[in-house]
């Protein structure tokens, strides 16, 4: 019996950008105010609902990508979030600005894995291209493709001039931000267009400061598992971890007796409970042993970021109540609140213990997946130190027992080949092809033979774009 995890397609698109902001180091409404000022742009520019929809659209889905690459701007820059933080802001260093020389990759990966998130969701062609080539520039001196005007889309235009308003005018005040946005002109975006945002800068970001009024979500349901897979992918070892977490929360539950709304409410808690992971820097979730007392604080705040965003959409608040308490534990030695004892129900320790039990059953870049064996001894071993609620692990360990669905499909739903399903699993997790080669017996080139054709079948080029479209195709 499968769970329905349908949500809003506004909802998921709000969760999506709050995961971007984070990931970029900026405030959780980031991208909605940047929705804000795109719309008002295309107003005063003389653009229909139509367009007004679309720069909206952009505007929230534009990071939808960087999770996909947030490893290699930590191997870029040494922190991806801060990082990309400094560079929206325009204040990277010497040695940043000359590393961004290098982006051109990472940009790649980006706009393709926004422009299949804008696929998945069914969204106009033009949101499509828009977020194809956010990063491309008027001159021709943008990424990844180099594109000129008139081949850049006018969306992108309209929502990076109203992201650069909104984050300059933040971090430097509004004079200078308009100064820099003037100096753009025929580089960055077009002139004219820079001179309309310019003249209405004041009072537009004066009106910001107005709550949006919006109405209830209407119109088209989607799954909320695209969220789970875009929140995976800013680890190259997580791929597909927050579906897997809601499978086993899910059959727990219903172990447990729970009814199917509040499973669903289960299933959902778990696909979204990473969203806060976006907002810490993956060289501390890549780290091996302890981690120093300010690296840990950062971690410990995860639920409360995810807390935090749920809670300002309206289809996933109570789906967000219930994450942020994913990492808590009945001797009050979790976070974020050090929640104990009664003050955490049957859900809580449902979720904290399923999540436990796949971490131990999960390769790590410092260790290998724990056996069944030892993970139900080691898990077992906390419940025994207070940490867990006994009752829930044995359900917990009797559901992932129970489980029938493999975690590889052995037919590839048609698409693929067997050997083809389970190269990419492999490569999907991290592995290089000379490791799947050495893992499988192979040669490096057979395996990058199988890729190219994964690719090609998948109509992917980048990694993250493969993983992400064949965990929603049901591939992998």
């Amino acid at each position: 019996m499968q769970v329905n995890d349908a949500v809003a397609l506004e909802d998921v698109m709000l969760a999506l950008a709050m995961v971007g902001d984070l990931s970029m180091g900026q405030p959780i409404d980031q991208s909605r105010r940047t929705a804000r000022l795109a719309q008002w742009l295309v107003q005063a520019g003389g653009g229909d609902q139509a367009q007004e929809d679309a720069a909206r659209q952009v505007a929230l889905l534009r990071w939808s990508g960087c999770t996909a690459n947030a490893d290699g701007f930590m191997r870029l820059l040494g922190d991806d979030v801060g990082g990309r933080r400094d560079m929206l802001a325009q204040t990277l260093d010497a040695v940043g600005q000359r590393a961004m020389l290098r982006t051109t990759p990472l940009a790649q990966v980006h706009c393709e894995v926004a422009g299949e998130v804008a696929r998945m969701l069914d969204l106009r062609a033009e949101v499509e291209a828009g977020l194809r080539h956010i990063f491309e520039c008027f001159d021709g001196s943008g990424r990844p493709f180099g594109l000129r005007h008139p081949d850049i889309p006018a969306v992108v235009y309209q929502v990076v001039l109203a992201g650069d308003l909104e984050i300059l005018s933040r971090v430097h005040g509004l004079e200078a931000a308009l100064q820099w946005i003037g100096a753009q002109g025929d580089r960055r975006y077009p002139a004219a267009l820079a001179g309309l945002l310019i003249r209405h800068a004041a009072d537009w970001l004066e009106a910001l400061r107005a709550p949006e009024v919006m109405p209830p979500p209407a119109g088209a349901q989607v799954s909320l598992t695209l969220v789970g897979d875009v929140i995976d992918l800013k680890l190259p070892w997580l791929a597909g971890y927050s579906r897997q977490a809601a499978v086993l929360v899910r059959d727990a539950g219903r172990l447990w007796g729970l009814p199917e709304s509040r499973i669903e409410l289960l299933a959902k808690a778990a696909l979204i409970h990473g969203m806060g992971r976006a907002a810490v820097p993956n060289r501390l979730w890549s780290t091996p042993g302890p981690l120093l007392e300010g690296d840990l604080e950062s971690v410990r705040l995860m639920p409360y970021w995810t807390h935090r965003a749920c809670s300002q959409i309206g289809g996933l608040s109570a789906a967000g109540q219930l994450a942020a308490h994913a990492y808590e534990r009945l001797d009050g030695s979790g976070y974020f609140r050090s929640l104990s004892g009664d003050a955490l129900h049957a859900e809580h320790r449902l979720l904290s213990t399923a999540l436990a039990w796949q971490a131990l059953r999960s390769e790590r870049p410092w260790r290998a997946a724990f056996s069944d064996a030892q993970a139900t001894q080691l898990l077992n071993g906390e419940a025994e130190q207070g940490r867990f609620d006994p009752r829930v692990c044995q359900v917990v360990i009797s559901a992932a027992h129970g489980e029938q669905a493999p975690l590889i499909s052995k037919t590839g739903n048609g698409l693929l080949s067997e050997r083809e399903t389970e190269i990419l699993q492999r490569i999907s997790t991290g592995a290089s092809n000379k490791e799947v080669a050495r893992d499988l017996g192979i040669s490096p080139s057979t395996v990058r033979t199988h890729v190219e054709s994964v690719f090609r079948k998948l109509q992917c080029s980048t990694r993250a774009a493969a993983t992400l479209k064949a965990l929603t195709l049901g591939v992998i």
